[in-house]
């Protein structure tokens, strides 16, 4: 009897030796994918290996472990052998030594993970899928902000790599946002020089125009200002609280925000999630770790509050809003670094609030963040004595709060954009045109500051807010009236029916600068949507 022309005897070898060479085949197989085979040569025992072993892949407290093989080789048979063939090109480079040092693997490093995301993007991260999957999570047991980016993903048809590069070797993936800005910038800069011919040549075309009559200007700083605000008596026991919590921020600048290495949640906040969506319900543990100095604080202050709960209430009538706001009070320590222990021994407390009136890029998602910088006072790149430059007051040493629109460069690598101001008439132009952040504060000492934040930081006594505030028992309780119409240039008109961005501070302790407390952006609407209600009185 034959079978295929083969005996019945030879069959059956042919065919117990196709099971031993498969068996054989198979065992090699996923040999080669043990972690031992895989850091037998010291290229990657003395360099990933020991990166990977300081990481939650590694050890955690589920007693799971994904090896190198779990991350880097499929499970199906097929993608399985198709990676071993594309790893003898690996097995070649070993023979020749391309990166049998740790300088040589690090001179490569970037240009190996930027293979390594290519492949994961182009199969959607099937290896970290064998672990992680959308549909096994339970967003209940997420942190807020884990949450909200794994529903923008799944609604986006986003893959885990595009957000958790690095999360088991070296961190590498800032040269790839850098890279992706230096590509960005270019395009910018090709596009501009495009529109400025292409405007010259149109110039050039167009027959003479009439002179146009010059636009009305907006009323001077300085000019005729109406009488002092007042306003009614509030029954604050009829107006909606908000609770939100103020937390210390530490040197977390808006250029910190804007890079992956420093922040988590730069891929989200640049394709336009609010800080608030992330953060709102985790700010006293983010405070924690910023006052304690263990992220983003070089000059941790002993015993200072992490964070500060906040109720704010709001209300209008015809022509003014009002504000409430009560915190609790702290108790002294000391500032090691500060002669006598206090910045700003006249004021225990001040009290501010900055509103966006729309036209202000970033302020929408991260309020006023976007006017703290890497290179303002006490910040990383503060310059150590900062010049005279047209447009900005360095007179008292330092430069303050600015926005970004009033710079000519925001480069979020160097971060030393401070001295790069526009001409006087482009800042003109942008008052004029409502690109500030209108900032009013009250001092404990008495007084009420009203100003904007455009190319630095501009108050002055208020005539049109008024705060009142005092301690009572263990609290602070603050009151404002605002006009809700703007009467000076960097005041922001404020329209019932519309909601507004807005960001509050509080200087507690005799503090100073960056050592406040800060909200995440927040909207206040005037019987209108936002996290902030005020209802007309």
């Amino acid at each position: 009897m034959k079978i295929l022309g083969a005996s019945l005897f030879g069959a059956g070898v042919i065919f117990v030796g196709g099971i031993m060479f498969w068996g054989a085949f198979n065992t090699a197989m996923e040999a080669t994918n043990t972690l031992g085979f895989c850091i037998n040569c010291h290229e990657m025992k003395d360099n990933v290996y020991q990166e990977y072993t300081k990481t939650i892949h590694y050890t955690n407290r589920s007693g799971v472990r994904a090896a190198c093989s779990d991350c880097h080789v499929p499970k199906d048979w097929v993608h399985k052998f198709v990676r071993k063939i594309q790893a003898s090109g690996e097995v070649f480079h070993w023979l020749m030594g391309t990166v049998n040092t740790p300088e040589k693997f690090d001179a490569k490093r970037y240009q190996l993970a930027k293979r390594v995301w290519a492949t994961m993007k182009s199969t959607d991260s099937r290896e970290c899928r064998n672990c992680h999957a959308f549909d096994q999570m339970n967003p209940n047991l997420q942190k807020q902000r884990a949450k909200k980016q794994h529903e923008n993903a799944q609604a986006e048809g986003g893959t885990c790599i595009d957000c958790h590069k690095g999360i088991a070797h070296k961190p590498v993936h800032h040269l790839l946002e850098q890279e992706e800005e230096q590509k960005a910038a270019e395009e910018a800069k090709k596009k501009a020089e495009a529109d400025a011919k292409k405007a010259a040549s149109a110039t050039a075309a167009a027959p003479a125009a009439a002179p146009a009559s010059a636009p009305a200007a907006a009323p001077a700083t300085g000019g005729a200002q109406l009488p002092p605000v007042t306003g009614k008596a509030v029954d604050w026991s009829k107006a909606a609280e908000t609770k939100t919590v103020l937390f210390y921020p530490g040197q977390t600048a808006i250029e910190w925000v804007l890079t992956g290495t420093d922040h988590g949640g730069t891929r989200a906040f640049k394709k336009g999630d609010r800080c608030f969506e992330c953060h709102s319900n985790e700010t006293a543990d983010m405070g924690a770790k910023m006052v304690s100095g263990s992220k983003a604080e070089k000059t941790p202050i002993p015993g200072k509050r992490a964070a500060i709960p906040l109720s704010i209430k709001a209300a209008y009538d015809a022509d003014n809003l009002y504000m409430r706001f009560e915190f609790p009070a702290g108790p002294h320590n000391e500032v090691p670094f500060v002669k006598g222990g206090k910045m700003d021994p006249d004021n225990e407390v001040k009290v501010a609030m900055m509103i966006d009136g729309g036209k202000v890029d970033m302020a929408a998602r991260s309020g006023c963040w976007t006017s703290c910088h890497a290179d303002a006072r006490d910040m990383p790149q503060a310059p150590a004595a900062p010049g005279a430059v047209p447009g900005i007051d360095t007179s008292h040493g330092y430069v303050t709060k600015y926005v970004p629109e009033s710079r000519t460069q925001f480069d979020t690598t160097a971060r030393n954009n401070w001295d790069k101001v526009k001409p006087q008439a482009e800042l003109d132009a942008l008052l004029a045109g409502g690109t500030f952040l209108d900032l009013t504060r009250w001092k404990s000492s008495g007084a009420s500051e009203q100003g904007y934040i455009l190319a630095d930081r501009v108050l002055k006594p208020g005539n049109d807010v008024a705060y009142t505030g005092k301690k009572e028992g263990d609290k602070w309780v603050v009151t404002m009236i605002r006009r809700l119409k703007a009467t000076q240039p960097g005041e922001v008109t404020l329209v019932p029916g519309q909601s507004y961005s807005v960001g509050f501070a509080v200087h507690d302790d005799f503090t100073n600068g960056r050592f406040h407390h800060v909200s995440v952006d927040l909207k206040l609407g005037l019987d209108a949507e936002g996290e902030i209600k005020a209802v007309k009185m």
